[in-house]
């Protein structure tokens, strides 16, 4: 399985949620007609990629905050993936910055009519941002090996702490890249739009 330095991994993730925020930011300033515009039945619009990932943040973000509250035990040098949280976070996150190849189907759950409010969506999508760099702050004193976080298909299943932010980052990536190649669709430039993916990790 993959081996971090704990703050290594820490200091990269924190980076990349950096990234998505400079997206986010970006897309703000986009006209809200491109926001809600659907290539085709079956394509999301952006702000329904936005609404999926706000979805996971209201499930993830409250456990990592409940877990972590308390410091429980000594602050581990080293973060070892667990077999299950290195194969989720591997298949979720995407190859490159221009297209996913390897589709997956998502639980009706995560999935969100395109009558949303544009603004309502954005501002708690980047509040969720604001919480996440808070949380991987504090994680930066915790043992990321020790604290486990249920994840949504079954509570049954719980990966360690530094696979679930390694997995929920790579989520976010993966549509953020999506909701990216959306915009273009609509004949929107996205020349300038972030770098989602500073480095391909395999």
């Amino acid at each position: 399985m993959a081996k971090f330095k704990s703050e290594d991994l820490i200091k990269e993730l924190k980076e990349d949620v950096q990234r998505l925020q400079a997206a986010a930011d970006h897309l703000k300033n986009t006209e809200k007609s491109k926001l809600v515009f659907v290539e085709n039945d079956g394509k999301w619009s952006v702000v329904q990629c936005l609404e999926h990932l706000n979805e996971f943040g209201r499930f993830y973000l409250p456990a990592i905050e409940k877990a972590i509250t308390v410091k429980t035990g000594e602050k581990n040098a080293w973060f070892n993936s667990g077999f299950l949280g290195d194969y989720f976070t591997k298949s979720m996150k995407p190859k490159n910055v221009f297209d996913i190849k390897n589709k997956m189907k998502t639980m009706k759950r995560f999935t969100f009519p395109n009558s949303l409010n544009v603004d309502t969506v954005m501002k708690e999508y980047i509040d969720q941002k604001i919480r996440l760099q808070h949380l991987l702050d504090t994680a930066n004193d915790r043992d990321l090996n020790s604290i486990r976080i249920p994840i949504t298909l079954t509570k049954m299943i719980k990966l360690k702490l530094g696979d679930i932010f390694r997995f929920l980052i790579a989520h976010e990536q993966r549509h953020m890249i999506q909701a990216r190649n959306t915009l273009k669709s609509t004949g929107v430039a996205t020349d300038k739009f972030p770098v989602i993916l500073q480095v391909v990790q395999q």
